[in-house]
């Protein structure tokens, strides 16, 4: 389920991170909207902030269970009475002490509070399975406190897909699957045969190409379609890029990025 919210800034950048502050997601987990570009005014007076509208996915809760109906209790039969019978007594030797290890074996430390590699592990290694690929996860912390996750095997091009359209559906499936039901949610990046680093590369040189036209020829140019990370990247490489600002239009699958000359404007 889509959900959004509206923040404002002195400029796009400031109005879309108060939006991530407040949600507490990363710019890839989101799709940005500008709704209103930042107005400087004359002399700094009358000037109006940037608005932008960022939508970000909220899993569906599951249906409840009906409640199963209870068997009927059978009905308790009155207790029979029978005529006690009397029995000798027979003096017994006292039981022996029974002996009892001076330790008992306490329980296997559990894994850290909050850890999730065990459960990445588990389900990354069943769905290798139904998908028929050989390959098996190995799991890294980054330093934010992410999970990186690389799918090591041989041929692994079917799980990539077509510019990483089935290593992003395996990645979203991943995070869904190990974050519903806990409180807190945590980031996971699934790579496989470097793809990640390979298409970031890619997207960074074009980025910077694309801004070049930009500010030669002073018009905006909008980029094909792209997922969220891809996008996140085209930002990333253009925030500080003089004269060029970033934004987001259209709406999933189809959205764009668009990279907008911005000649004068006040830029942090």
């Amino acid at each position: 389920m889509l959900q959004y919210i509206e923040t404002t800034g002195k400029n796009e950048e400031e109005a879309i991170n108060a939006a991530l502050r407040k949600l507490g997601l990363d710019r890839d987990e989101v799709s940005v909207e500008v709704l209103e570009r930042a107005k400087s005014g004359f002399l700094g007076i009358g000037g109006s902030p940037a608005k932008v509208k960022v939508t970000y996915e909220v899993p569906d809760a599951p249906a409840p269970k009906a409640a199963e109906p209870k068997p009927a209790e059978p009905k308790a039969e009155a207790p029979k009475t029978e005529t006690p019978k009397v029995q000798p007594v027979k003096e017994e030797a006292p039981a022996a002490p029974v002996s009892r290890p001076e330790t008992e074996p306490e329980a296997q430390a559990a894994a850290p509070a909050g850890d999730r590699t065990e459960a990445i592990t588990a389900f990354l290694t069943g769905l290798m399975a139904q998908m028929e690929v050989s390959a098996a996860p190995r799991i890294a912390m980054g330093e934010d406190g992410s999970y990186k996750v690389t799918l090591e095997g041989e041929n692994l091009g079917a799980l990539i897909g077509r510019r990483g359209e089935t290593l992003d559906a395996i990645q979203q499936l991943t995070s869904y699957a190990v974050n519903r039901g806990q409180s807190k949610r945590v980031r996971i990046h699934v790579d496989a045969e470097g793809y990640r680093a390979k298409r970031e590369e890619s997207l960074e040189r074009l980025a910077r190409k694309v801004a070049g036209k930009v500010v030669k020829y002073r018009r905006n140019v909008t980029l094909e379609p792209m997922n969220a990370y891809e996008r996140h990247v085209i930002h990333t490489a253009l925030q500080d890029y003089p004269d060029v600002t970033t934004y987001s239009t259209g709406t999933e699958p189809n959205r764009r990025t668009v990279v907008a000359y911005s000649k004068g404007e006040h830029r942090n």
